[in-house]
C-alpha cells in the first residue's frame, strides 16, 4: 500500500494586447511573458443534453457511461429522438478553460469549428465567460461537432459525439503564441482519434516545454484509454507533467487487477497525477507521497456531466498559483460539486463566489 519562430499577437481579458517573440521550438525555454493560468487544447463541440430513462438507452442500444463516436447520420438519429434537449457549447478541455475563468483565471483555449451557426455560438460563449478562443483554420464541407448526452434518472451521463470538424485539427492549426503564453497546457485524452490530431498535441507538448510551461493530460474516458493506451503511456512517461483521470481510467492504463497497483505504477512513471475516485474525493500521487482529499458534500446530485473537467479547472486554477496540493484538490472538488448540483457540463454560478 502506498503510505515557431515569428512575432504573434496574444491578448487576455483585462491584459491588453502583447507581442511575443517565439523561437524555434527546438532552441529551449525562452523569455515569454505568462498571460494565461491555463491553454486548454480539445475537441470543440456543441453539447446537446436530454434527460432519458434506461429505456431509452436499450432502446437505441447506447453504451451507458460512456463516450460513443457516431457519424452524421447516427448522430441525427439520436438527435431526432431525443425530443427536449438543451443545447449550450461544450467538449472537455472547453469545460475546465469556463471554469478556470469562472474561477477568476485566465484561460485561452484551441479548437476547431466551421464557419457555421453552431460554430459562432461556440466561440461566442467562450468569449462571453473571458476564455479567449483560438479556432483553427475552418473546413468548407465538414460541420461543427456536437456531443448528444443523454441523462439519466441516476445522474449517469451517457455520450454519443459526432467529432465533425473537431477531429480535423492538425499541427497548423496550434498557435505557438498562445502555447508559450500559458503556464500550464491541458489537453483532453479524446484528441488521440486521428494522426493529425495526435500531431497537434504534440506539438503543443513540443512548444509548452520549449518556453518553460508544464504539459497536462486527461485521460478523459476508459474507452478513450482503451483505444490509446500505448500512445498515453508514452506520454505519461515522456511528455506529461499532471495527469488527470479517473480510478477507472488509471486501472485501464495500466491494465492491472487493483487501485494500488495503478497508483503504484503512475507514480513510478508521473511527476504528478491526480486521481478522482467519486463520492470519495481523490488521490494526489506524487514522487514522493501520495495524498488524499475528501470530495465536497453535494445535496443532490443531478448530472454527473463535466464532474471531471471542472474538478480539473479547479486544481490547476490552484495549482498556477502555487498553493498547496491539498488545497488545490479542494478548489477542485468545490467546482465540481457545483457543476453536479444540476444539469449540464458548465457552472451556473461564479465559482469565484464559492471559493473559502
Amino acid at each position: 500500500m502506498w503510505a515557431a519562430a515569428e512575432a504573434s499577437e496574444v491578448t487576455a481579458p483585462g491584459y491588453g494586447l502583447h507581442r511575443v517573440a517565439l523561437s524555434p521550438v527546438s532552441e529551449g525555454p525562452q523569455n515569454v511573458v505568462a498571460i494565461y493560468d491555463v491553454v486548454g487544447v480539445g475537441n470543440a463541440l456543441v453539447d446537446v443534453i436530454s434527460h432519458a430513462d434506461d429505456g431509452f438507452i436499450a432502446a437505441y442500444e447506447l453504451v451507458k457511461g460512456s463516450m460513443t463516436l457516431v457519424d452524421t447520420d447516427r448522430a441525427l438519429f439520436l438527435y431526432r429522438a431525443l425530443g427536449t434537449a438543451v443545447e449550450m457549447s461544450g467538449g472537455s478541455a472547453a469545460n475546465t478553460m469556463t471554469g478556470v475563468a469562472s474561477l477568476g483565471g485566465r484561460a485561452a483555449y484551441i479548437g476547431k469549428v466551421s464557419n457555421d451557426e453552431l460554430g459562432q455560438v461556440f466561440g461566442h460563449d467562450l468569449r462571453a465567460v473571458g476564455v479567449q478562443f483560438r479556432p483553427g483554420e475552418p473546413d468548407g464541407v465538414t460541420p461543427t461537432g456536437r456531443c448528444i448526452i443523454v441523462v439519466t434518472p441516476d445522474a449517469e451521463r451517457t455520450m454519443n459525439t459526432y467529432l465533425g470538424v473537431s477531429s480535423l485539427l492538425c499541427p497548423t492549426d496550434i498557435d505557438d503564441a498562445t502555447v508559450a503564453a500559458g503556464k500550464v497546457l491541458y489537453m483532453e485524452g479524446y484528441l488521440f482519434d486521428r494522426p493529425e490530431a495526435k500531431e497537434a498535441f504534440r506539438r503543443a507538448a513540443a512548444v509548452a516545454h520549449a518556453h518553460g510551461r508544464q504539459v497536462s493530460l486527461t485521460l478523459s474516458d476508459s474507452f478513450c484509454v482503451d483505444r490509446h493506451r500505448d500512445d498515453f503511456r508514452s506520454l505519461v512517461t515522456d511528455e506529461v507533467d499532471i495527469l488527470f483521470g479517473n480510478e477507472d481510467e488509471l486501472i485501464s492504463l495500466y491494465q492491472v487487477a487493483t487501485f494500488d497497483e495503478a497508483v503504484t505504477c503512475v507514480q513510478r512513471d508521473c511527476h504528478l497525477a491526480v486521481i478522482t475516485v467519486g463520492a470519495k474525493g481523490c488521490y494526489i500521487v506524487t514522487r514522493a507521497e501520495v495524498l488524499t482529499a475528501p470530495a465536497e458534500p453535494v445535496e443532490q446530485v443531478l448530472d454527473t456531466t463535466g464532474a471531471g473537467d471542472l474538478f480539473a479547472a479547479g486544481f490547476l486554477f490552484g495549482y498556477t498559483r502555487d498553493y498547496p496540493l491539498l488545497h488545490c484538490a479542494k478548489l477542485g472538488s468545490i467546482a465540481a460539486a457545483e457543476v453536479i448540483s444540476h444539469v449540464g457540463p458548465r457552472p451556473l454560478v461564479e465559482l469565484r463566489t464559492l471559493l473559502p
